[in-house]
């Protein structure tokens, strides 16, 4: 029996070295990898060191010294390279531009090249020229069950059906068309019973490089559910259909971990209550103020300005408009982050706003 013992703890021992042991579900630690970047400048065309003040990723605990990059392949057109985390085609990315001219921005593929991890993002200027915008960018990847009092949650899909997902609970995701360009996705039991709480965020994917934005139409909770409404559109503001990516987190950062982070927050400007968070002073504390022109917010995140920071946009609402970061965020205490929305034509209008910031400390 002893012999026993220690082959299997050597062969468990192997398997892990490998990638290949089982996840025990009540020990997962969510994620297992991410990495998060922004792209100051999206013109370089060889592999260049991002942001260092505004990128990190699972990598940096055996690789202190590796930085994520990015290059720049045609225009619009931009890779960025996380090292040391490829994990294939699994978990999902997000993208949003820090633009004031209306730019948006779409996933076009994720992948492992080597050791890395690579997320392909092309953009647009209103109207679908391809052109280059600065962004920020995530990829996360999940597995395992965690207890209850957080969650975290994602899935990649639309007119392929559900390609792939992730939910805390262990329970399945669901996804079902609605008509063109609109589906619905439930999480099941991620969320507050009876209570919207949490924050989503979503990201248009288009293979082929084509104009395409999404939004969350609308969002709610049934019992510990929570069901998600998404809506496309291509560059003329009609629904179109595409894959998209989707993800929910609670109690969590926007990534999925825990501790560290523990500084991240969120906002959701249609609701309030719980989807006004707050990891470090709790429910209701961050802020949002409109500013000119119309459709410009400061949304403020206090007492979460700390090393390495990130922040993601999604506009919430049924019709095309759209959502971007205007400028990178200072590292004020009470971190500042300037969102602005537009309609179709790129022109500033006010709208519905979720809004995710997470320290990575």
């Amino acid at each position: 029996m002893r012999l026993r013992r220690v082959v299997a703890v050597a062969l468990a021992a192997l398997l892990a070295a490998v990638g290949l042991a089982p996840t025990a579900p009540a020990a997962a630690a969510t994620a297992d990898r991410w990495g998060f970047a922004y792209v100051d400048n999206p013109t370089v065309t060889s592999w260049t060191v991002l942001d260092t003040t505004r990128q990190w990723g699972t990598w940096k605990a055996a690789f202190p010294a590796a930085w994520a990059t990015g290059i720049k392949l045609a225009p619009g057109r931009f890779q960025v390279r996380f090292p040391q985390i490829g994990a294939g085609a699994r978990g999902v990315p997000h993208v949003t531009p820090v633009d004031r001219a209306g730019h948006y921005c779409t996933v076009v593929r994720w992948f492992q090249s080597g050791t890395d991890e690579i997320v392909d993002v092309q953009c647009f200027a209103p109207g679908g020229t391809r052109d280059d915008s600065r962004f920020t960018v995530l990829w996360t990847a999940s597995s395992g069950v965690l207890p209850a009092g957080t969650a975290h949650a994602y899935v990649q899909g639309g007119v392929s059906g559900l390609v792939q997902s992730y939910v805390s609970t262990g329970a399945p995701a669901a996804l079902a068309p609605l008509g063109v360009g609109q589906w619905s996705v439930k999480l099941p039991g991620v969320g507050l019973a009876g209570v919207l709480a949490g924050n989503v965020q979503a990201t248009a994917i288009q293979p082929n490089a084509g104009p395409r934005r999404c939004t969350v139409a609308r969002w709610g909770a049934s019992g510990t559910d929570v069901l998600v409404y998404v809506f496309c559109f291509d560059q003329a503001g009609t629904p179109v259909n595409t894959d998209f990516t989707l993800s929910y987190h609670r109690g969590r950062s926007v990534v999925g971990s825990l501790a560290p982070p523990k500084f991240f927050g969120h906002l959701a400007s249609a609701a309030g209550g719980p989807t006004n968070d707050n990891s470090q002073l709790g429910v209701g504390v961050n802020t949002i103020a409109p500013l000119a022109p119309l459709g410009r917010y400061l949304v403020t995140f206090k007492q979460l300005g700390q090393k390495e920071t990130h922040a993601q946009v999604t506009a919430q609402g049924t019709g095309p408009n759209y959502c971007n970061l205007t400028q990178p965020w200072s590292y004020a205490v009470d971190a500042p982050v300037d969102v602005i929305c537009f309609d179709n034509t790129g022109t500033p209008a006010p709208n519905q706003v979720l809004v995710a910031f997470t320290s990575r400390i």
